[in-house]
């Protein structure tokens, strides 16, 4: 039954993404159109460049089947005009032995007895001698077709010669040919008329005939044989362009990663694209095949229509294998382009050298045959070859179907048939298609992940058991070993309590119904790295990127998690989606581990994830995006229609439904997103910042729909937004530097590392005796008095002053005196002029900052890592390590003041996440008996190369020393 589901679900995926393999294709109607009917356009150029080749040999019958010529009869001295490249005037011939009567009564004969063209006296000169007409030849290049030279040996005998230029020349095509043109038609008058003289008949008829020997045609040049290997490799590579690119573009935009954190078979994946594509190519293959057979090329009329189809069909086929193969290697979409340009250029120059005979010929070894058989363009060069041979002449029948494994009778050097390369390009597809999935595997994805180079061999990947163990690095990186995880007591005690929780429940072996997720001590350490390119060495050091997370997510509540960038939230969240293999610890999610094969395929089908950056294809609408992630979880066909409607409707998405993605604002593909996340009813969703870049009326939305998605499954948050995690979480985890720093509600985290207590006091105007709030005229003579009051009672100093209101931060350890002071200044409202007192915890925000805070001086202690610091008042810039709170400036010591000034400096985090200044107090004196932090003690002032002193580096203070003696 399992078995049965499993195969279900595989045919589901697999409908699916064929369904958006076709939608993509559709939407991208011009590059679909051009991979179908390219062939056209290329088959037009081949039929225009054949024509042109007979046009060319169109005067001559040499390839042409001549078995009964007709004879010629007439034979005239054409004029000189009609010669090639004649120079202007010319004259139709010359000739010598003017000094007899007899021989110049007979040229005269000649010229008037010229059929159908007497020719003038001036289109003729005669000379005497023979080398008079050779020195006039000479000196008059290319202005005579021929001579005639006669000779009156006696009464009844004259001789005579002939000369012409018997190169043959052509013109636009058609070839001139002077032994028939001009030779024949002057030896013909010359016997004609010294016949006529001798007998005495001047009508004497004389009729000579020429007639063609009969021939079989000769193979003419052939188009398809030269150029067509190109033109349709040219063909193919539109397709095969275009399917990397698609390949490429969902793995670089973690598109196909999004699928199979939904439980994606990579079986379907690959499946879908192969059925998709080799549809494209059987059509294209088809239009081929039709498109010759409508420009009458003898190569698709005489030969079988299946051994030519099936030639193109295989050969695309095999470029789709090759395609798939590439884009293992390939992570960036652009770079397809020149992967498919560079493919055409070598499989060009390989066709024109397989044009040439080269190595299909008994005289080149069987290895090296094998070999060059392996690219595909050369198959189909030889192909081409072969079938174009077999229709070379009229006389040649073709190849069919039946005769496909035997060679061509004009074949006297065969080594391969048709049949042959058929057998080469079904079982070299086959081989790139098995070296696609293999590389596929053992090249680190974009998440930098693989498996092992020997994954195949391991019994477990066959029977779904055990088999998907993944590695990290790439396969020329020297994996050094990991350094073992060192237990490090948590430093806040509900940190700690929770760390206890957990491992109690284990040794115990409690499973407690209401936890979704226990993180059982979750460790992940980037090992360190050699890896080794063509000309350096580059080594990276290890990175521990989580550092045992203990804690437990409950179901029907939202945990959130927060921290700054490097803190290790994306880390665990890839950890518990099966991105990113765990080297430490352990978790589970509804009691199946994340670090088993087969437990993360069932924890895959329980899960729902928003990742952080919007994951979804321009061309496909929402409802399409929304059925293709149904139909992979897996739900009910009969259900998915009204679960799509109602994911829309929850998000705000009904009317775009049927709008593509790519048209969608930032917000409302948020919103899909989420949609996403939340389809097929996952027990666990992960939302890694889900409304960011929505406006807020959208976003109050959004946390309506989340507040409303807790019921029966536990939501894992992280944001940026403190306000966001205030409204929604129901417990909060600040991580920093891979570690839990803090766990709790939200008034447990600010109560226990917030500032205090937040006062604002509003002023008003005072009319007769009454207190009239007025923000435009405010009476600002009672400020003082506030402030003293403040300071009498609860010694704090206004954190921030304006003519309309004080704020006071009053620290904890004032919380008992509170009661008293609150009610004595409530009695005394008027007399200072108090429109309003307001009284609160310090914000999730500042208890952010302040761990993060906390954290990144630890970090920059231990690396030295400094920033500038410049003081407002002096303009003296300090050196101090990121996250230092309390700053002691050296050289400000004198003798009133012998432990000198510091400075309270302010964090913010910039758009990067990462804490910058964002200001500092003014200077005071540091209080006496705070000591700085030992490891913190600064060194001297470093000089520069020129000698000239360094920036100092600032004293860092404990904090919680000046906080206590600013109390007293």
């Amino acid at each position: 039954m399992a078995s049965r589901s499993a195969v279900a679900l595989l045919f589901q995926q697999y409908k699916a993404l064929l369904k958006k393999n076709f939608l993509l294709s559709w939407r991208n109607k011009r590059a679909t159109f051009v991979q179908l009917f390219a062939s056209f356009i290329f088959i037009f150029l081949i039929f225009a460049i054949q024509e042109a080749i007979k046009a060319r040999f169109s005067s001559s019958t040499s390839y042409k089947r001549v078995t009964d010529p007709d004879p010629q009869f007439s034979f005239p001295i054409l004029p000189c005009e009609e010669k090639y490249y004649v120079k202007l005037p010319c004259v139709d011939f010359v000739w010598s032995g003017n000094g007899s009567a007899r021989i110049t009564s007979l040229v005269n004969a000649i010229r008037a007895n010229n059929p159908g063209r007497p020719i003038s006296s001036d289109k003729v000169r005669s000379f005497r001698t023979a080398n008079e007409v050779d020195d006039f030849l000479f000196k008059n290049p290319m202005t005579c077709p021929g001579a005639l030279y006669f000779v009156e040996r006696n009464a009844t005998v004259i001789s005579y010669g002939v000369q012409t230029n018997s190169t043959t020349l052509a013109k636009r095509g058609t070839f001139e040919d002077p032994t028939f043109k001009f030779q024949i038609p002057l030896q013909i008058a010359a016997e004609r008329e010294i016949a006529r003289s001798l007998i005495g008949v001047p009508n004497f008829s004389w009729i000579v005939t020429l007639k063609e020997f009969a021939h079989p045609a000769l193979e003419i040049f052939s188009a398809l044989a030269s150029v067509g290997p190109s033109f349709f490799l040219a063909t193919a590579m539109f397709g095969f362009v275009l399917q990397m690119n698609s390949l490429i573009t969902e793995k670089e935009l973690k598109l196909r990663q999004a699928m199979s954190m939904m439980g994606l078979y990579d079986s379907a994946y690959w499946l879908s694209w192969l059925t998709w594509e080799g549809i494209l190519a059987l059509i294209s293959s088809l239009v081929i095949v039709l498109v010759g057979m409508m420009f009458q090329f003898d190569f698709f009329l005489n030969n079988s229509f299946a051994v030519v189809f099936l030639v193109f069909f295989l050969f695309q086929l095999n470029m789709l294998g090759v395609a798939f193969l590439l884009s293992a290697f390939i992570t960036k979409a652009s770079s397809s382009t020149t992967a498919g340009f560079f493919i055409f250029i070598v499989g060009t120059v390989t066709q024109a050298v397989t044009a040439f005979g080269f190595p299909y010929s008994s005289s080149i070894s069987k290895p090296l045959r094998n070999i060059w058989s392996l690219f595909p363009p050369n198959l189909l060069a030889e192909a081409l070859q072969l079938l174009v041979s077999a229709t070379a002449t009229p006389q040649d029948v073709g190849v069919s179907w039946s005769n496909r494994g035997k060679c061509a009778a004009n074949d006297d050097d065969c080594v391969i048939t048709i049949n042959d390369i058929y057998i080469w390009l079904v079982a070299t597809f086959f081989i790139w298609l098995v070296l696609a999935i293999y590389f596929d595997n053992i090249i680190p994805n974009v998440s930098g992940v693989r498996k092992s180079v020997f994954y195949f061999l391991n019994p477990g990947y066959w029977i779904g058991k055990g088999g998907n163990n993944v590695k990290e690095g790439g396969i020329c990186s020297c994996i050094g070993s990991l350094p073992p995880q060192e237990h490090i007591t948590p430093d806040d005690e509900d940190v700690l309590e929770e760390e206890n929780l957990v491992k109690q429940q284990i040794m115990e072996g409690v499973d407690d119904p209401n936890i979704a997720v226990q993180v059982r001590g979750l460790g992940k350490t980037y090992p360190g790295s050699t890896n080794m390119g063509c000309c350096k060495c580059k080594r990276n050091p290890p990175y521990q990127a989580l550092k045992g997370l203990w804690v437990n997510f409950a179901k029907d509540q939202l945990f959130c998690l927060l921290g700054p960038n490097g803190a290790g939230k994306t880390t665990a969240i890839n950890c518990l989606t099966g991105i990113t293999p765990v080297t430490n610890g352990d978790a589970l999610i509804y009691g199946i581990p994340v670090r088993s094969s087969i437990g993360m395929s069932k924890i895959r089908k329980l899960i729902g994830v928003c990742p952080q950056f919007d994951i979804l294809w321009d061309s496909l609408s929402g409802k399409e995006h929304l059925d293709l992630f149904a139909s992979i979880k897996g739900l009910p066909p009969s259900s998915i229609k009204s679960v799509i409607q109602k994911s829309l409707e929850e998000v705000k998405l009904t009317e775009a439904a049927n709008i593509r993605a790519g048209s969608y604002s930032g917000g409302m593909k948020r919103r899909l997103s989420v949609a996403i996340a939340l389809i097929g009813d996952p027990k666990l969703v992960i939302l890694d910042e889900p409304t960011t870049g929505m406006d807020p009326i959208t976003r109050r939305h959004v946390w309506d729909i989340i507040e409303n998605a807790k019921r029966g499954r536990a939501i894992v948050l992280t944001t940026h937004s403190m306000e966001e995690a205030d409204i929604l979480s129901d417990r909060i985890g600040i991580m920093a530097k891979g570690k839990l720093r803090c766990i709790g509600t939200s008034i447990r985290l600010k109560s226990r590392f917030g500032t205090g207590f937040i006062a604002n006091v509003s002023f008003s105007v005072t009319t007769n005796g009454q207190a009239t709030p007025n923000r435009d005229v405010v009476d600002t003579t009672h400020h003082e008095d506030v402030k003293q009051f403040f300071k009498h009672h609860l010694n704090v100093e206004p954190k921030e002053e304006n003519k309309s209101f004080l704020t006071f931060v009053i620290p904890h350890d004032r919380e008992v005196l509170l009661p008293n002071f609150f009610k004595e200044l409530q009695d005394r409202v008027s007399e200072f002029g108090i429109a309003d007192i307001q009284l609160g915890l310090t914000t999730l925000e500042e208890v952010f900052l302040n761990i993060a805070q906390q954290a990144e001086l630890e970090s920059a202690t231990a690396e030295g890592r400094l920033v500038p610091l410049t003081l407002t008042t002096s303009g003296t810039s300090i050196e101090i390590p990121v996250g230092a709170r309390f700053v002691g400036i050296p050289g400000t010591e004198t003798s009133e003041n012998l432990r000198g000034n510091m400075v309270e400096v302010y964090w913010d985090q910039d758009e990067s996440g990462n804490l910058c200044i964002s200001g500092h107090s003014d200077e005071t004196p540091i209080p006496p008996n705070v000591d700085p932090v030992v490891s913190l003690v600064p060194a001297p002032p470093r000089r520069s190369i020129l000698g000239r002193q360094g920036v100092a580096r600032g004293i860092v203070l404990d904090p919680n020393q000046v906080i206590t003696s600013n109390s007293h």
